[in-house]
């Protein structure tokens, strides 16, 4: 993995998400959520993700960020879904049922990781944690095993 690339793609798609075009900035929440692992990309992501400028853009990078189905995507989520506003958190609620509404295991997965970050030394993530585990629970997957 070369790390200077990486690090140099998260700075380029950083400065689109500061575009004045939404859909630039969707496009960077999009990107970022590839590099979502990066401490670098925290920031950016999260701004995105409470996007004040059209929520459009916080849709397509929560949802980029849930379709990873990992912690790191949980966490930047439930960070933010702890300080959304009621409108945000619509855009992040539709987006956690449109990622976790087919397969059961997704799902089931999902609230065992927010479980685990509902205990986050991160109030905020705990709290956001907490939110997440609700909407999930609210969830009857399409799939299930046979």
């Amino acid at each position: 993995m070369d790390r200077e690339l990486r690090h140099a793609a998260v700075v380029a798609l950083g400065e689109l998400g500061r575009s004045h075009d939404y859909r630039d900035r969707a496009d960077a929440g999009h990107g970022l959520a590839g590099f979502a692992e990066m401490q670098e990309a925290f920031g950016p992501l999260l701004k995105l993700v409470l996007d004040p400028g059209d929520t459009f853009v916080a849709r397509v990078t929560v949802e980029a960020l849930l379709r990873r189905k990992g912690r790191v995507g949980l966490t930047i989520v439930a960070s933010a879904l702890a300080v959304a506003d009621p409108n945000h958190g619509d855009w992040i609620h539709t987006a956690v049922v449109d990622v976790f509404s087919i397969f059961s295991h997704d799902r089931d997965n999902a609230i065992r990781l927010c479980e685990e970050l509902s205990q986050d030394a991160d109030d905020r993530v705990a709290q956001g944690a907490r939110q997440l585990h609700e909407l999930l629970a609210e969830i009857d997957p399409l799939r299930r095993p046979a």
